[in-house]
């Protein structure tokens, strides 16, 4: 009955909301990409590389999950022998990205939740395990899981402190929808109790770490090799990563003070999404500071100049280009966005600064501001912090040195991960 309701209001959304959704559709190409595949039409790619082949489909949202994810899918292929995994996201980005890892064959669009157009999806692909990464929790999509016998594995699970008021609130349908889960996998023992005080059944449920602690970036994009051969040594490089809306201009506001403290300082500004480059381009074009964007540049790379502001506008290299940063600056948390992953640069011993809207990853940023690993900024404070960072050499870096050294010490979560999973696999054969 509760299920019943859910779907009535979707319905019901949908048709109010049709006006706008059309407009968009008709305007923006982005809300027109992919729209058959969220829709139930599975690509004819997807189906015929899958062969006769017994399917696991690991869902990955966006950028963030399809990269804590990648490990856990490459070694579920070479281990999960005569099983294809295939790999849905829900974001454009997400599915570029995926794309570009695993191919096109193995990749698509995750359905919208409603009754129809998820029984499509899995009647189609007929996985044999479904994965999910933290909590994509849609009640239709998991209830066909439980009505067709799929068993449901979560991942890195977690529950936020912005989600977890609406989940208690709703505690009799997700007492309904969890039940259908095989295993749960969750980041920290919060996450374990929060699972079970929203209906995950306890027995079902357990630590199994974090796989960010697990990403390495395995081979330096063209652009981190380019800007290496073009900053001078000595030179110092803020990387800010991930960023959004109202921080490109915090920072570069901030930045003239920084290059007068530090002279020999260029900055690499990553925005998080692709469709802010050109509003991000029009920040840099008033500021009077000298930039280049990476698509340009990279035709006919040349010494970035003192005080430079080098735009990545691409997608799939800021990990790498953390590398050579001297400070890193990780973005979504100077606004109240919930930030984005501190790990990134830590895997390379490059200290981090971030502002005060950390929630998505507050557990990450706890643990290495506990052992003064990572320092929080108030965006008042910015330029003062980061001219600070950088006049300080060896106290920044020896910053970066605890940043990795956690990093290190808190891995294995993607191979308890597999080993969950290969049982589960088990177990349904018997």
């Amino acid at each position: 009955m509760l299920l019943f309701f859910y779907s009535a209001a979707l319905y019901l959304v949908l048709v109010v909301s049709a006006p706008y959704w059309l407009f968009r559709v008709a305007t923006t190409e982005k809300y027109r990409h992919g729209l058959a595949e969220r829709l139930g039409r599975l690509p004819r790619r997807v189906l015929d590389a899958r062969g006769m082949r017994p399917v696991i489909w690991v869902h990955a949202v966006s950028v963030g999950e399809v990269l804590a994810a990648s490990r856990l899918i490459e070694e579920l292929q070479e281990r999960a022998i005569g099983y294809r995994v295939l790999v849905s996201t829900t974001t454009r980005t997400g599915q570029e990205l995926a794309r570009m890892k695993f191919g096109d064959d193995r990749v698509f669009y995750f359905p919208l939740d409603f009754n129809w157009v998820v029984r499509r999806y899995q009647h189609a692909i007929r996985p044999a395990l479904l994965i999910l990464m933290e909590t994509e929790f849609w009640p239709n999509f998991l209830a066909g899981c439980g009505r067709d016998g799929i068993p449901v594995i979560v991942v890195n699970a977690r529950i936020s402190d912005r989600s977890y008021p609406r989940y208690q609130r709703l505690r009799a349908l997700w007492r309904q929808i969890l039940s259908v889960i095989t295993l749960a996998l969750a980041q920290t023992e919060e996450d374990v109790t929060r699972l079970i005080a929203i209906g995950l059944p306890a027995g079902r449920v357990r630590i199994g770490g974090n796989l960010k602690f697990d990403v390495r970036t395995a081979l330096p994009a063209a652009a981190t090799t380019a800007l290496r051969d073009h900053i001078p040594n000595g030179g110092d490089l803020l990387v800010a990563g991930s960023t959004l809306e109202g921080e490109e201009g915090l920072l570069l506001e901030a930045w003239p003070r920084v290059v007068a403290a530090t002279p020999g300082s260029r900055m690499v500004l990553a925005p998080r999404h692709p469709e802010r480059f050109a509003a991000v381009t029009k920040l840099l074009e008033r500021s009077g500071i000298w930039w280049t964007r990476r698509s340009e540049w990279l035709r006919a790379p040349c010494d970035l100049p003192p005080g430079a502001v080098f735009l990545l506008d691409s997608m799939g290299e800021l990990a790498s280009i953390y590398s050579l940063a001297t400070l890193a600056f990780v973005g979504g948390s100077l606004v109240p966005a919930g930030g984005h992953n501190p790990l990134e640069p830590a895997q390379y011993a490059v200290p981090v600064v971030m502002g005060p809207h950390y929630a998505n990853f507050r557990s990450i940023v706890e643990t290495l501001r506990a052992e003064q690993a990572l320092q929080i900024v108030e965006p008042g404070d910015l330029a003062n912090v980061l001219i600070d960072r950088m006049q300080h050499r060896q106290e920044t870096a020896s910053m970066g040195a605890r940043a990795r050294h956690i990093f290190e010490r808190e891995g294995g979560a993607t191979g308890r991960a597999v080993e969950a999973i290969l049982e589960l696999l088990r177990q349904a054969r018997r």
